[in-house]
């Protein structure tokens, strides 16, 4: 069975910018394989990325695409097992790049490109996805003091935003502070539609987000792991959209 990843990137600035898939990476028993899809041709001013000039190409390689290597922190450094347990990663048997990065998302403050998985229901047919929080540098004091003292398994909760200036669809995530909420920070861009989809199939939030591991000792956007979990309503359809489906051209597959 293949892993494999959405590749997402954004158009615009920072602070106005859209973001929305344009690619997807496998891997499997013959290596890495990656095709753009129909997102890379809605996306105002996409470019194909080095190496891939082709948007109806197939591109395979044994290792994995220079791109997405770059992402991953060299097993030479030495935060290197630090950086897996931020990911909840068992240190003793290093996980597949691919597994790395669902979880990480390849963020680079260099540019304007992250990878994502595309959920599939598991054994007992729940949603579980794990994520690093994100917006935490722009919350206020009170909100870092709050994240400071959060713990493992501890319930959050999940509101949307549509007042946000920057981006309507946000959805916001909450930890409870004696009789109050207080708002730590934002579920990743790719997620917000699931959370909202799930939050109406499932009929509740109420503790389908909880706190998987805290890293005080990591950077803001690796400092806190969550887990979603919930149930898997039946007409659910995660990537199920045009922009998610690849583009099928006449080139035939190339070898990076």
């Amino acid at each position: 069975m293949n892993a494999a990843l959405f590749v997402a990137w954004r158009s615009g600035g920072p602070a106005n910018g859209r973001w929305g898939p344009v690619g997807r990476l496998e891997h499997g028993s013959s290596g890495y394989r990656f095709v753009y899809t129909r997102g890379a041709e809605f996306m105002d001013g996409f470019a194909p990325f080095p190496g891939m000039p082709h948007l109806g190409a197939v591109y395979e390689s044994e290792e994995l695409f220079p791109l997405f290597a770059n992402r991953l922190l060299a097993r030479s450094r030495p935060e290197y097992d630090a950086f897996l347990s931020w990911g909840d990663f068992d240190r003793d048997n290093p996980p597949d790049p691919i597994a790395v990065l669902s979880v990480t998302e390849g963020r680079r403050a260099t540019d304007s490109l992250e990878v994502f998985p595309c959920p599939h229901p598991d054994a007992n047919n729940r949603y579980i996805n794990k994520f690093f929080l994100h917006g935490m540098r722009w919350m206020q004091a009170d909100a870092i003091e709050r994240i400071g003292q959060l713990h493992p398994q501890e319930k959050l909760h999940l509101k949307p935003e549509p007042s946000n200036a920057y981006d309507s669809h946000a959805m916001a995530v909450f930890a409870l502070d004696a009789n109050d909420e207080v708002k730590i920070g934002y579920v990743p861009r790719y997620l917000v539609c699931d959370a909202q989809n799930l939050i109406d199939g499932c009929g509740t939030n109420s503790g389908m987000l909880t706190v998987e591991r805290l890293n005080p000792d990591a950077p803001l956007q690796q400092r806190v792991l969550c887990k979603l979990n919930t149930c898997w309503p039946d007409d659910f359809r995660p990537c199920s959209g045009d922009e998610f489906q690849p583009i099928v051209g006449a080139l035939s597959a190339m070898t990076a």
